[in-house]
């Protein structure tokens, strides 16, 4: 099987929608954060546009210890690292709509891929 340039195009094509995707939905989830930041009245709502940063957000906005901001280095654990993460997240996300107000296992929803936009979504901009 040959690589065309058609094949090329193609593959490149892909390669940049994934990426404005990939965009656009970081894009979301800041405005988001940055929304329930202000509704929790956490300081400095504008470290959601940060990477990492916007996980010490996070722990700021469910009164947990700033120290779980670690957690982003689960993932170099072996094996196990990847579910750390995930569990860490969900945990953070549950005590954060229980801080807007919104039942916690909301936070387990963030983890079902599509869901998790609309969750966040209901989260920053729901009454």
């Amino acid at each position: 099987m040959a690589l065309t340039p058609f094949g090329l195009m193609g593959m490149g094509s892909f390669v940049v929608a994934w990426f404005v995707g990939m965009i656009a939905i970081y894009i979301y989830f800041a405005f988001a954060l940055m929304t329930i930041a202000k509704k929790t009245k956490t300081d400095n709502a504008w470290l959601a546009w940060i990477p990492i940063a916007n996980v010490y957000l996070m722990t700021k906005m469910a009164g947990l210890p700033g120290w779980l901001t670690l957690a982003v280095l689960l993932p170099l654990i072996p094996l196990m690292g990847n579910l750390a993460l995930m569990a860490v997240l969900v945990f953070m996300w549950w005590k954060i709509a229980e801080a807007i107000k919104k039942p916690g296992w909301w936070g387990v929803l963030l983890i079902v891929p599509l869901v998790n936009l609309v969750v966040v979504g209901v989260m920053a901009w729901g009454k």
